[in-house]
């Protein structure tokens, strides 16, 4: 039989008011807002990462515009506007 039961529930308003009531115990209210922005940087600085390792992942591949073909003999990719 196949479950139905979902593997994460988003929590609701008594969720939410309760880890934010736990939040403000252990680390004091005043604490709340600069532990907030060092998230929120650090979370802004792991975007720009992911996006430079994206943008240099797309420069190491190869153009797919191009329309190469392997040569026989040789076994090397050929340009087809060279090969005419």
């Amino acid at each position: 039989m196949i479950s139905t039961t979902p593997l994460f529930v988003a929590p609701g308003g008594p969720e939410v008011l309760l880890i934010v009531g736990i939040a403000i115990l252990l680390f004091g209210a005043q604490k709340i807002p600069k532990l907030a922005r060092s998230i929120g940087e650090s979370t802004g600085e792991f975007k720009k990462g992911q996006a430079k390792v994206e943008q240099e992942l797309d420069e190491l591949r190869p153009d797919t515009d191009l329309d190469t073909s392997i040569d026989a003999d040789s076994g090397t990719a050929v340009d087809a506007e060279t090969n005419s």
